[in-house]
């Protein structure tokens, strides 16, 4: 009787590699301390959390982290929360800052140049296969389903993609494919996006996820370094000319996204404004979350502080510590407050008499009494006066504070000292 081959799976001989220092500024305020993929989400996570989860749970064990931008709360988390990956099982974890390794006056030019700086470090680990991901998107996805494909259609890259309607394409990497999902066009962030063909309405737009051999990656890094008039960047310079000379192949979201019992569609979001950072944890609050953050086949792995369990206390009318639709993370407590569709993460403190709904509200931040906070965004350790209203006069809002067109307000610490000038 023969003998039953099996097959390893490939993410065993992949390296993820996340690209991670890019600044979001489309996030204002959220962003004048810390990178993108640094801002908080969730409740407890970070957004890098879930790239570098999903690397994880598809079985990657060797993982690199490119940073740049304001990268010290980066930094710090990856140390604090990524640092069980051990070298004696075969597994590593680099942060690879901007450190001018190839040239003193040089720092990451582009997304390419981000990964050709760190070649040899790579090289050190031997992988065969090489995972490109962006930091700064939420989403669940196995990898192992991507590098499948990837091998089994002898692409020369594959490229993540979703569906997007046509218009809201204008600030992604467009492709135009065949009936077998060979790239035949690729445009980074066209004003007028082509429509697939069966879909008009509809354009698939890249995810920034890429799948190379390292062997191949590498020349193709090196003959992209050697060109000055490259922006070494992959949606500007590198996937667009493995378009035109190699085989360029997409690979659906939809056919390696992970999903519960509980979710019903593929969920992937770029929070990369205030509204979508709002909306996207707004979403949590749901009675049937659209993304399934309980799911323990899938976990998201974080830094995880140590905190006393969250405490709601008083119970009289008026003055009830109570949560509705809410998320509230270890070491708060709700004193006297009543929250309604709102996000704590860890450590706030929200005092008697306040009310809070629709609001998102990051670390350690003090709600003094008698507040009312509504469809805000409140950045990590702000001191919230007493009696300070959020959300019922738009104009005074918008004077006081980063307030969106759709009514979401931003508040920071230096917003609020402000109003004691």
């Amino acid at each position: 009787m023969a003998k039953l081959q099996k097959t390893a799976p490939l993410a065993r001989d992949a390296m993820a590699y996340v690209l991670a220092g890019g600044r979001g500024s489309r996030l204002m305020e959220l962003t004048d301390r810390r990178a993108k993929p640094a801002v908080y989400f969730g409740g407890k996570s970070r957004i890098i959390d879930f790239a570098l989860s999903n690397a994880l749970n598809s079985g990657i064990r060797r993982i690199g982290v490119a940073t740049q931008y304001k990268a010290h709360s980066l930094i710090r988390h990856l140390q604090r929360g990524w640092n069980f990956l051990r070298p004696e099982r075969n597994e590593s974890f680099d942060i690879l800052p901007a450190s001018q390794r190839v040239s003193e006056t040089q720092w990451y030019a582009g997304t390419a140049d981000a990964v050709f700086q760190n070649i040899d470090i790579i090289e050190s680990y031997g992988p065969r296969y090489m995972v490109i991901l962006a930091g700064d998107h939420i989403y669940k996805m196995d990898y192992e389903l991507m590098l499948q494909h990837h091998v089994d259609s002898g692409a020369n890259v594959t490229v993540g993609c979703l569906e997007v309607p046509r218009m809201e394409a204008v600030g992604f990497g467009v492709m135009h494919v065949d009936d077998k999902g060979t790239i035949k066009t690729f445009l980074e962030k066209p004003k007028d996006p082509p429509g697939m063909p069966d879909k008009p309405d509809m354009a698939l737009a890249s995810m920034g996820i890429y799948v190379f051999e390292t062997k191949f990656l590498f020349e193709l890094l090196q003959r992209d370094a050697a060109d000055p008039k490259s922006s070494h960047d992959f949606g500007k310079d590198l996937i667009p000319y493995v378009v035109k000379n190699g085989k360029a192949v997409a690979h659906r979201f939809a056919t390696s996204c992970v999903r519960s019992d509980q979710e019903s569609e593929a969920y992937w979001r770029d929070v990369g404004t205030v509204d979508a950072y709002w909306e996207a944890n707004m979403d949590l609050a749901d009675v049937t979350p659209e993304l399934d953050l309980y799911d323990h086949n899938w976990p998201i792995w974080t830094y995880a502080e140590v905190t006393p369990p969250a405490k709601f206390v008083h119970d009289r009318e008026g003055r009830r510590g109570q949560a509705v639709s809410s998320l509230v993370s270890g070491g708060c407590i709700v004193s006297g407050a009543g929250l309604r569709r709102t996000v704590l993460f860890t450590g706030v403190r929200v005092n008697s008499f306040s009310q809070m709904e629709e609001a998102v509200v990051l670390p350690y931040v003090n709600v003094g009494r008698k507040s009312i906070l509504k469809r805000v965004v409140v950045d990590r350790g702000v001191e919230i006066p007493e009696g300070l209203v959020v959300g019922e006069d738009p104009e005074l809002d918008a004077k006081r504070f980063r307030r969106t067109d759709s009514g979401i307000c931003l508040i920071t610490q230096p917003m609020i000292d402000k109003l004691s000038a």
